[in-house]
């Protein structure tokens, strides 16, 4: 089971997209800085936003890809309000996978 997150900084007032298999080590990782010079580091309080439970890590690096080229800090949060959305996602891409 593989996850795409987004994850909240209030400080920062940004958001942070990635793919994981454990989302609580992750988000501890983002935390402390572990991943040092990266995007995360610039705050210490990301909370998760929002994630989506992926198959494997094929569809999560594709769905979460997809989220990334939208550009769009509306989208993030439209993920949030309708649930149809995430839904298409995860269809679009399971049956792009098994067309692979």
């Amino acid at each position: 089971m593989h996850f795409v997150y987004i994850l909240y900084s209030k400080s920062a007032d940004k958001y942070y997209i990635g793919e994981t298999e454990n989302l609580a080590t992750r988000l501890h990782q983002h935390n402390i800085g572990y991943f040092k010079g990266s995007f995360t580091s610039l705050a210490r309080d990301w909370e998760i936003y929002f994630k989506i439970e992926c198959q494997d890590i094929q569809i999560a690096r594709k769905i979460e890809r997809h989220i990334k080229k939208m550009k769009s800090r509306k989208y993030l949060e439209n993920l949030v309000k309708y649930n149809s959305i995430t839904e298409k996602l995860i269809e679009k891409y399971t049956l792009n996978n098994k067309l692979i």
